[in-house]
């Protein structure tokens, strides 16, 4: 049944249980693209001193990425296209490069 699935079978190492309370729309966003963006910074940067990551594109997941990066305490650059979001780049700490 795909995405209507009304259940599934898993290892526990590939599942955990979304807390009480918190909004799946919410949940979703931390589900898909926060792994995506935290599997390659907890190899790279996390427990690493002085990092400056790079991130290109400021949509769901350059969002997702500085977040965690900044989280990690690394410096964050992102290149983009436009300077369209650079306040809501400098809201979450990062450096927003057009070119």
């Amino acid at each position: 049944q795909g995405g209507y699935s009304t259940d599934m079978t898993v290892h526990q190492r590939f599942a955990f249980k979304v807390p009480e309370g918190m909004p799946l729309e919410v949940a979703g966003p931390l589900c898909c693209a926060g792994i995506t963006t935290y599997s390659p910074l907890s190899r790279h940067v996390k427990g690493k001193k002085d990092q400056h990551v790079g991130v290109v594109g400021f949509g769901g997941l350059g969002m997702m990425a500085v977040k965690i990066a900044k989280a990690m305490g690394a410096k964050v650059t992102i290149f983009s296209r436009s300077n369209a979001k650079k306040e809501e780049a400098a809201a979450l700490g990062a450096e927003l490069v057009a070119t």
